[in-house]
């Protein structure tokens, strides 16, 4: 097999990896919904009110799911444009699925104490950190110059300016969180409108 064909097999390897992290953690993130425990001749009466008293972490592990899909979504995006990879590329990949396998914990918080500000800030934080390294990935890429050749430097520079826009917004709930927990929880919505935005404009203008 030539060189061209080992580097592709060995990428190959780096992306199945990455999913299967991906794949783990948002399997993970349902396991801390318990099921309610009723007496047998209590079922019937409770068992609606009970599962209802369980929407917070309802709300967080749906939140968690949506958040990590659009991560997959932009991992898949990046190494779809990535031809070559060094041991500094895997590392960085590694700090970033590291951050990525670190979720469900802030988000099991956020289900159980989201009234908590402690409970908020750890889990904007926790998703911030990780689209942070993925910009650093591009970045990285881009100066390693393990990008495809004639990869347009306007989408490049697209999906570095993306990661570090939603990495913002997350930084910017903290600030919020000091004011009121749920207009800091409220704005991480705005996560995917910005990011609908952003791609629109890229599309339509090539503005970056």
């Amino acid at each position: 097999m030539n060189k061209q064909g080992d580097n592709t097999r060995e990428l190959d390897r780096i992306i199945f990896f990455s999913d299967a992290i991906f794949a783990i953690v948002m399997t993970l993130l349902i396991l801390d919904i318990p099921v309610p425990e009723i007496a047998p001749g209590l079922a019937q009466a409770e068992l609606p009110s009970r599962v209802l008293e369980l929407w917070p972490k309802f709300f967080s592990y749906v939140l968690s799911f949506l958040v990590i899909g659009t991560y997959w979504l932009a991992h898949h995006g990046t190494y779809r444009y990535i031809e070559s990879y060094d041991r500094g590329l895997m590392w960085l990949n590694l700090l970033f699925l590291l951050t990525i396998s670190f979720v469900p914990f802030p988000t099991a918080l956020l289900g159980e104490y989201g009234e908590q500000q402690f409970a908020v800030v750890l889990y904007a934080l926790s998703l911030a950190i990780p689209r942070l390294l993925l910009a650093l990935i591009w970045w990285y890429a881009i100066r390693r110059t393990l990008i495809s050749e004639g990869q347009d430097l306007g989408m490049s520079r697209y999906h570095f300016v993306r990661s570090l826009v939603i990495a913002a917004i997350f930084l910017f709930s903290i600030v919020l969180s000091f004011f009121s927990i749920t207009a800091a929880i409220l704005s991480w919505f705005v996560m995917f409108a910005v990011d609908s935005v952003l791609w629109r404009l890229q599309q339509r203008y090539r503005w970056l």
